[in-house]
């Protein structure tokens, strides 16, 4: 289904979309990130700090909540996902393929009943990128794209006072048949366009991964390289990196205790990361990867080599969310293009 939409009824279809709960991006104390939808939402922005992966994998969530009574039985109280459909927009093509990366993960290698609770009543309706969004995005030298629709339900094209509609999944087209008489055909003229403004966008200049076919190979032969500790000198061990990466997905378990008598509390995953010292920290108190340079070789194989080689896809979506946001300059595809190009 493809249709166009005046960019002054942008607001009209959000408000069409009956039993949504709709976000979009918001700027706010000069933070762009994703907020409930207001009257005067517009698609004018960057991409946002944090990526929408909170939405199906929030960074806090509770299992259950158990109380233990002297004498009796423990009782446990699960505690599910809220219900309800959320659609997304303004998702950016990097963000849009992080979402069947992230589905791999907890929906198809495993079958993680919180994720999928989410994920089955979520949509993400997404912006194509006329230019790269900073200095450092390399998506198409990940396999993606500025126009790419991979994860998204529809895909929006700016042309100037229009969008040019893409319905991509059948959730897509029932969001847009949503909006009615708000959405225009498309003619050849538009769709003229519309390829014309695809093919721009992909003809924009980008730094990238030299060769990320050849990456994993590389990685794997690179294992021992000294470089590892080089590059990783001034880490300081913050997570910024895979806290707002799109497809980084390691937790905690934890049981917070909130009562001593009787004993109460709750079990609660959060985002955790493997650039964290104690991450890999075992019980007898060896830590396998102990050293800043280990912990960023796992970082970068993870996403070039170890994904790739579980799931025929690399994990990076070239968003380089991990390289504007670093406080101490460490890029990962000058890392990918050093230990590669040293072997």
């Amino acid at each position: 289904m493809e249709a166009i939409l005046d960019k002054k009824n942008l607001n009209d279809w959000i408000a069409a979309l009956d039993g949504w709960d709709a976000y979009a991006p918001a700027l706010e104390d000069g933070v762009w990130s994703y907020r409930p939808a207001s009257a005067n939402a517009a698609l004018a922005h960057p991409n946002t700090v944090q990526p929408p992966k909170g939405f199906a994998f929030p960074q806090r969530e509770i299992f259950f909540r158990f109380e233990q009574i002297k004498g009796e039985a423990p009782r446990l109280t699960p505690v599910q996902p809220e219900p309800g459909r959320r659609v997304v927009f303004g998702v950016r093509p990097c963000d849009g393929r992080a979402v069947p990366r992230m589905d791999r993960v907890f929906a198809d290698h495993v079958d993680d009943g919180y994720y999928r609770a989410r994920r089955k009543d979520l949509a993400y309706v997404g912006l194509a990128c006329h230019k790269p969004q900073s200095r450092h995005c390399f998506c198409k030298s990940v396999g993606g794209s500025p126009v790419s629709t991979e994860g998204l339900d529809v895909l929006l094209t700016d042309l100037g006072e229009r969008y040019f509609a893409l319905a991509v999944t059948d959730v897509g087209k029932a969001l847009m048949q949503a909006g009615g008489a708000l959405f225009a055909k498309a003619g050849a003229s538009e769709r003229k366009a519309v390829e014309q403004a695809h093919a721009a966008a992909v003809a924009q200049p980008q730094r990238g991964v030299a060769d990320a076919a050849a990456a994993p190979a590389a990685l794997k032969a690179g294992f021992d390289s000294p470089l590892w500790e080089e590059l990783a000198q001034g880490c300081i061990g913050c997570g910024i990196c895979t806290f707002l990466c799109p497809t980084c997905h390691c937790f905690d378990i934890n049981d917070e205790v909130t009562g001593a008598a009787p004993l109460k509390g709750q079990r609660v995953r959060t985002w955790d990361t493997c650039q964290f010292p104690d991450f890999t920290m075992h019980s007898s108190g060896h830590n396998p990867r102990d050293t800043l340079g280990s912990r960023l070789r796992q970082r970068v194989s993870h996403k070039f080599r170890y994904f790739h080689e579980n799931f025929g896809m690399l994990q990076c979506t070239g968003c380089g969310r991990c390289v504007s946001q670093c406080p101490v300059g460490i890029d990962i595809v000058q890392v990918v293009n050093r230990v590669a190009g040293s072997i």
